[in-house]
């Protein structure tokens, strides 16, 4: 089969709809059913702590260390990774590789259970890394199959499908988790047919993301082969980050972009790792129900709003430039810190939440097309790439690291949201520096 010529719609629509697939795994895993889940299963267990390596461990800080621990993985693995997908040019099959591992991670939840402990949370660290670096290598495409004029608003696109997407299944799962008889789901040994229903909601999200992501591997070409020694296959991928390090002290817009995005994403990301967890803990909800409800209707609200806020900042881009676009987006988020800082209601959470999709939407697309448009003429887009998403997961883990000690030390988790605001602004300042006297030879991204 002739493959699709880059810039053409069906090359780009097969590269935007691996976000179809995979953001099921964001939504239901990462932000609405797992969370709830994780917090139900110890509250029917009569339990705050379990026994793990040898000590008791309280459930907050057991998810966050492994979640940290994920994304230590995943900085060190990707270099490495993209180094040997460069030496063989066939960077597909690892993308699928770490896909299917993702997905049969998420199926493996199913089992998640106290008494299994070690298996559950091996499930939940392998889901984590199988997103992440596949979602990686189908960034590192972007440059690939689309021209820079066409790149914002693909990765808009692929964004607004993802959300259309994980919606529609967390919708299903909803209807599974609130009406499990309706479903012919029972709970077993005397375990609630809700919790039953959340593990079957993980099962569904492995399925979608498996069977979806094949239109994407149909069409996505194989990779970009580079010349390099056998013998050092296994260090190519940190030395080609090395070279990329030393390129940059040339390509000074590229630079001082990434210092930017470095911060204010450490941000971003971690706000989305927090979310559900912060309502669970911070808001009046009520009951339990109201509480799961709650929950899942913001999540919702998030990844509908979002869809807007990924439109309106591609055409805000083209209208003002990227740069001036992602500063007033991170004066947003300065804003939005201060006020969850006072939310207390379900009412306010919800305002909340419809703030956080519009400005999640638009930060994530842009930062990644910009990123893109403002790469040297090369082959290598992986290696550059590897580089933006080893950043990336450096900054989640310092992130969340900072959060959860500045939540321990002050007691509440409304003091660590307004510390994430300070990045926020370091990073708007430092935006504010990328077209300050810029290299001649780098292209302008706006």
């Amino acid at each position: 089969m002739t493959k699709p010529l880059k810039g053409s719609k069906k090359l780009l629509n097969a590269w935007a709809f691996y976000d179809w697939a995979n953001s099921v795994y964001n939504l239901v895993i990462s932000s609405a059913i797992f969370p709830i889940f994780y917090g139900a299963l110890f509250r029917a267990a009569g339990v705050e702590k379990v026994v793990i390596f040898g000590g008791e461990i309280a459930r907050a800080p057991l998810i966050s260390y492994v979640t940290s621990v994920a994304f230590l993985f995943i900085a060190l693995i990707t270099p490495l990774l993209s180094g040997i997908a460069d030496y063989v040019g066939n960077k597909k099959r690892f993308m699928q590789f770490f896909c299917y591992l993702g997905a049969f991670s998420c199926i493996g939840l199913n089992w998640f259970s106290l008494e299994n402990i070690y298996f559950s949370l091996i499930c939940y660290f392998f889901g984590l890394v199988g997103f992440w670096i596949s979602l990686a290598f189908n960034n590192s495409y972007l440059p690939d199959v689309a021209y820079p004029e066409q790149q914002d608003a693909i990765s808009a696109k692929a964004y607004s499908i993802g959300y259309v997407g994980s919606v529609l299944l967390l919708l299903v799962n909803l209807a599974m988790v609130m009406k499990p008889d309706l479903f012919g789901i029972v709970g077993d040994e005397g375990g609630l047919a809700e919790l039953k229903a959340m593990q079957y909601s993980f099962v569904t999200v492995g399925i979608w993301w498996m069977v979806f992501s094949q239109y994407t591997f149909r069409f996505l070409p194989l990779g970009n082969k580079t010349e390099s020694e056998g013998k050092n296959i296994i260090l190519n991928g940190f030395k080609e980050l090395k070279g990329v390090w030393h390129q940059l002290g040339e390509l000074i817009r590229l630079k001082r972009y990434l210092g930017a995005f470095f911060v204010y994403s450490m941000a971003v990301q971690t706000v989305m790792l927090i979310a559900t967890f912060f309502g669970e803990e911070e808001i009046a909800w009520g009951s339990d129900n109201e509480r799961t409800m709650g929950l899942i209707i913001s999540i919702m609200l998030i990844q509908l709003v979002a869809i807007i806020g990924a439109t309106v900042t591609a055409r805000a881009s083209r209208a003002f430039g990227n740069i001036k676009t992602l500063v007033v987006i991170n004066v947003l988020w300065i804003v939005l810190c201060i006020y969850a800082y006072f939310v207390i209601t379900p009412t306010d959470f919800y305002i909340a939440a419809g703030c956080v999709g519009i400005v999640m939407g638009g930060i994530q697309a842009l930062s990644r097309s910009t990123y893109s448009k403002f790469l040297p003429e090369t082959t290598d887009t992986t290696s550059f790439f590897s580089f933006y998403d080893v950043a990336e997961k450096i900054g989640i883990v310092i992130g969340t690291f900072l959060y959860g000690y500045v939540a321990q030390v002050t007691g509440t988790m409304r003091n660590a949201i307004i510390f994430l605001g300070v990045f926020f602004l370091i990073g708007a300042i430092l935006l504010l520096r990328v077209n300050k006297n810029p290299h001649p030879l780098i292209i302008d991204g706006e």
